[in-house]
């Protein structure tokens, strides 16, 4: 990239939990426009304020050359542009386009001679230019590879990780042509400091990313499956676990609910393009199904101990610690914590939701659930550890048990307390 190229301002469409951190590093280095549409994000953000909590004050204060808007006229001085808005599944678990879609439809309105435009959304092989470009082609009246440019950058942001971020972990590229490839090469090696790997074709990027996340769903349903099994024969699955992961090739996966933008997206983006090429994919959507429904079957298994336990059905008040769909962090994208309460009302048990983590507004505008402020002693039939914030760990199983009557249940559906402490473990 020349001299002239790494002076081009740069946008990043859509501010979340992976906008924002690519756009504080390069605006650290470069000018960048970060654009989003959700104004209250904007206001937020110049502020200093990140209620993802992905970025602290002090390094958003850092990105002096950064400006955040909601305006797409501050877009027009932007050469080069990097699509990161959400890539979700609808209702049928079909590949939702719609956020880029929309991203397509802005960046077009923009486009001019010589921009690339990089997209870092979860998308299924071959959806760059076969969804994407035909957009930006159509609404800009440019043409690819003679007017401009696309790009594919698979994004691995592990919201809550403050280990392995942006700068830490390998960049994956790939360009429309080897020259832009070279360019993507370069301009993320501004901020990379782990490596980049050029990819033969964006097709390949793209398959890249989606096998991450579904290689480890298919482990995890696995694990679950198992988990299931050894609760049938009355053996502990964290004994079996830690006992296994002495052998030095073992793979140490956990049970649990599998939620969140990736994980329990991805594998469906994978097994729609798969399908439309002819291929029943059977594994992937076996471990899909087996992790769908491990919110009920944890749900069941919370019943069945109450019942041993001689719990009355009747008036029970029960207490789930966690919503977000894992620890230390406020993502509740994709939660299946929702699907456990909602089995357990579906058997007319009052369930209370509590995570210090998860703001009252986000719980209600995502859910419809009214998140309670503190637990009060002495309230619940039973307590189910949904998610393992540390803040709920550092408590201890005693504590948790002081939320509850005398007689009741303390299930750790996150295996974080010894097995002698709880009632019961996942």
């Amino acid at each position: 990239m020349s001299a002239n190229q790494s002076r081009k301002t740069l946008a990043v469409i859509g501010l979340g939990y992976v906008g924002l951190p690519l756009a504080v590093a390069f605006g650290k280095l470069r000018a960048v426009v970060g654009f989003d549409i959700d104004a209250q994000r904007i206001s937020a953000l110049k502020s200093d304020i990140d209620l993802t909590q992905e970025v602290d004050a002090q390094n958003l204060a850092a990105a002096d050359q950064l400006t955040f808007t909601c305006d797409t006229k501050a877009l027009e001085q932007c050469s080069i542009f990097i699509v990161t808005v959400p890539s979700p599944v609808d209702e049928h678990k079909q590949p939702d386009f719609t956020a880029i879609r929309g991203a397509c439809v802005t960046v077009a309105g923009v486009l001019k001679q010589g921009d690339i435009v990089i997209f870092e959304s979860t998308v299924y092989p071959g959806a760059t230019e076969e969804v994407c470009v035909p957009l930006l082609e159509g609404q800009s009246g440019l043409t690819l590879n003679k007017d401009f440019f696309v790009g594919y950058s698979p994004e691995r942001i592990n919201p809550g990780d403050k280990v392995h971020r942006l700068e830490s972990i390998t960049k994956v590229v790939a360009g429309s042509t080897k020259e832009t490839t070279d360019k993507l090469a370069h301009l993320y090696g501004e901020v990379v400091v782990a490596g980049i790997h050029k990819a033969p074709s964006i097709k390949v990027a793209e398959a890249a990313k989606v096998i991450e996340n579904t290689q480890r769903d298919v482990n995890i349903a696995m694990i679950n499956e198992l988990a299931m099994i050894f609760n049938r024969m009355d053996i502990d699955t964290g004994a079996v676990l830690d006992a296994a992961a002495t052998k030095w090739n073992f793979l140490d996966f956990r049970p649990g609910l599998v939620g969140g933008h990736c994980i329990g997206v991805d594998p469906y983006y994978l097994t729609h393009k798969a399908q439309a090429v002819g291929y029943h994919p059977e594994m992937i959507l076996a471990g899909r199904r087996i992790n769908d429904q491990m919110g009920t079957y944890v749900a069941k298994e919370f019943i069945r101990l109450m019942i041993a336990e001689k719990i009355p059905m009747q008036d029970t008040r029960v207490l789930v610690m966690g919503l977000t769909f894992k620890e230390n962090c406020p993502d509740i994208r994709n939660t299946k914590v929702i699907d456990l309460v909602a089995a357990l009302r579906g058997y007319g048990i009052e369930v209370d939701v509590y995570d210090p983590w998860v703001s009252a507004d986000d719980g209600k505008r995502e859910y419809g659930e009214e998140l309670i402020d503190k637990p009060i002693e002495g309230t619940y039939d039973g307590v189910l550890l949904a998610v393992a914030h540390q803040c709920f760990v550092d408590q201890g199983a005693a504590a948790l048990r002081a939320y509850c009557k005398d007689q009741h249940v303390l299930y750790d559906l996150k295996s974080v307390f010894a097995a002698e402490h709880v009632d019961a473990r996942l």
